[in-house]
């Protein structure tokens, strides 16, 4: 019986093959360069007027702009990159990604409906595109309508957000649609009839999720490079200068250290291990989200030790310079978990540590209350060297 000739490229869903690698395209990479302006603009809207308001502002942006990376990044884990179709989506998305970017100056004045419109567009836009594009692949195709549905409810607190209110009232519908979105995802995106998306379409490749994962926090460090190199006062002495300096280089050093230290080289290895890798990809967004939030909030900390070196602390600008840090440890304490299924001392020693120090920096110079956060940070950083010299490499063992 003669076989059935195999179908056209361009006639199959994008779908990924199985076998096929999956190492990060050119195109993801560019993809990125968006959210390098997106974290910056995030961490001077921070320090623009320190309060809890700009501090709830920050966060909810921060949210936004990570969730259109993070959904992006698993569109092209489960579809092929290599097509046209997917080539044109990532571009697509990067466009309104940069968009949302030029609208966070003014996302909760002027520009909110840019914001959040073209955060809804993306997301629905993004199923509109998808569900035709693999309708001869029908598992594909009700994941992308479960998908849809979720986004399509959250849009509404998203948009009345935009159009009818202001201040707190958009900040709380905003907070509200970020939840349906984060939940959501953490539910496997259930709808009536079509139930939530089954395990076994929600696998994740080891190589390159974990990969991606990487480069946004070396995105999130690159923030904070930006502000050491560009925010150096000239209204202060050399001596000053250089301190400020120094002490947000070695901080910015310290947190990259800390990340890749044993967690970050094996995360590969560990979703690979996983009997249920698709584990990761119900955690992996959280716990990065926290670490890029201590990140961005560090870099916020870089900016005004770099401008106001002397004098006294007020305590929201100690907030955020110690603040940053202690968010990055309790991600990285999370992360550790995936990976290792246990956490370091140094993680919850860290976070004490800062607490401790906290009072006094109310009576020290930002630049000394900089300088404590980044001991602490070198002292965790030791205490991981200590614990892992002279051992053999330890296996990851994620959680069961």
């Amino acid at each position: 019986m003669p076989t059935a000739a195999p179908e056209p490229a361009g006639r199959r869903p994008p779908v990924r093959d199985p076998e096929a690698p999956r190492r990060v395209t050119l195109l993801e990479l560019f993809f990125d360069l968006v959210y390098v302006a997106a974290l910056a603009l995030i961490s001077r809207h921070l320090v623009g007027s320190v309060s809890w308001e700009r501090a709830a502002e920050s966060l909810v942006m921060l949210m936004a702009i990570w969730w259109t990376w993070a959904i992006t990044t698993l569109v092209t884990d489960i579809y092929d990159p290599q097509r046209t179709e997917i080539k044109l989506l990532i571009v697509a998305v990067m466009f309104g990604a940069l968009l949302m970017t030029t609208a966070i100056p003014e996302a909760f004045s002027s520009r909110g409906l840019v914001f959040a419109g073209t955060y809804v567009a993306i997301h629905l836009g993004r199923g509109l595109f998808l569900m035709p594009a693999v309708r001869r692949h029908p598992q594909s195709n009700q994941r992308a309508l479960r998908i849809f549905v979720w986004f399509a409810v959250s849009a509404v607190p998203w948009l009345v957000g935009a159009l009818a209110a202001h201040g707190t009232a958009r900040l709380l519908l905003w907070f509200g649609a970020l939840a349906i979105d984060y939940l959501g995802f953490r539910l496997a995106y259930p709808v009536p009839v079509l139930g939530a998306v089954p395990d076994s379409q929600r696998n994740v490749t080891a190589e390159h999720l974990s990969e991606r994962y990487q480069q946004f926090f070396i995105i999130a460090l690159g923030d904070a490079v930006l502000v050491a190199g560009t925010v150096f006062s000239l209204h202060h002495s050399e001596l000053e200068n250089l301190a400020a300096f120094t002490i947000a280089f070695a901080t910015t050093l310290l947190l990259w250290r800390i990340y890749v230290h044993k967690s970050g080289e094996l995360l590969p290895h560990a979703i690979a291990r996983a009997a249920q890798p698709s584990r990761f990809l119900n955690t992996a967004p959280y716990t990065h989200l926290m670490m890029v939030a201590g990140v961005v909030t560090t870099a916020a900390g870089f900016d005004l030790v770099l401008l106001e070196p002397t004098g006294h602390t007020p305590p929201a600008w100690l907030a955020v310079i110690l603040g940053g840090p202690a968010l990055f440890l309790i991600g990285r304490g999370a992360f550790e978990y995936e990976v290792f299924s246990r956490v370091s001392a140094s993680r919850p020693g860290g976070i004490l540590a800062l607490l401790s120090i906290a009072p006094a920096g109310l009576f020290l110079a930002p630049v000394y209350a900089s300088a404590g956060a980044m001991l602490v940070l070198a002292g965790v950083a030791s205490a991981d060297y200590r614990r892992s010299r002279g051992r053999p490499p330890e296996e990851p063992m994620p959680p069961h």
